[in-house]
């Protein structure tokens, strides 16, 4: 009875899965689309990035977590923005920056809005239903191999901090 009075409990108390909009595609930095879904089954995380920013140097630790964890799934996906003001003048100018300052090679969209009403909508359908909005530049998300949000963190969080690194290696193992 107590088993039966402990499941009925946990049931009512789940938290319904998220509806995350996976599918929604990006244009990418080197031509083409791409979209989380092209990466179902696959932890991704998630960052929103300028180029002219404090956290900018992050972009070394997120391509340092990119190669420690790629060859077992992760995959680490820059969106630049310039919602916050922080982003060069055009896709061209951030791909040569990132490539020649910090040898980034991780998936890569074009400059995008993150945030408000013109947010891509991958960025809506995270502020809908997980609540997540960037505050600022290189905020990060974490979404699990299941399409939903298993971590935010924000971005004066180190991309090969603890925090970042027990979150990726728990959805690895």
């Amino acid at each position: 009875m107590k088993f039966l009075t402990a499941l009925i409990c946990a049931l009512s108390t789940a938290v319904p899965a998220l509806a995350l909009d996976l599918s929604a595609k990006f244009d990418s930095i080197d031509g083409g689309t791409l979209a989380v879904s092209d990466w179902a089954g696959q932890p991704v995380l998630v960052v929103n990035t300028a180029s002219q920013c404090a956290f900018t140097k992050q972009y070394r630790g997120l391509q340092d977590l990119y190669d420690a964890y790629r060859d077992q799934g992760l995959v680490v996906l820059a969106v630049p923005s310039d919602d916050f003001k922080q982003e060069l003048g055009s896709n061209a100018e951030v791909k040569e920056f990132c490539e020649l300052q910090y040898g980034i090679d991780m998936p890569m969209t074009g400059i995008t809005s993150v945030k408000g009403k013109s947010a891509h909508p991958l960025f809506v359908s995270l502020r809908e239903e997980a609540g997540y909005v960037p505050r600022w530049n290189f905020s990060k998300v974490l979404i699990g191999p299941d399409g939903a949000v298993v971590a935010k963190f924000s971005s004066k969080t180190k991309p090969m901090s603890n925090a970042v690194t027990s979150q990726v290696e728990a959805l690895l193992n």
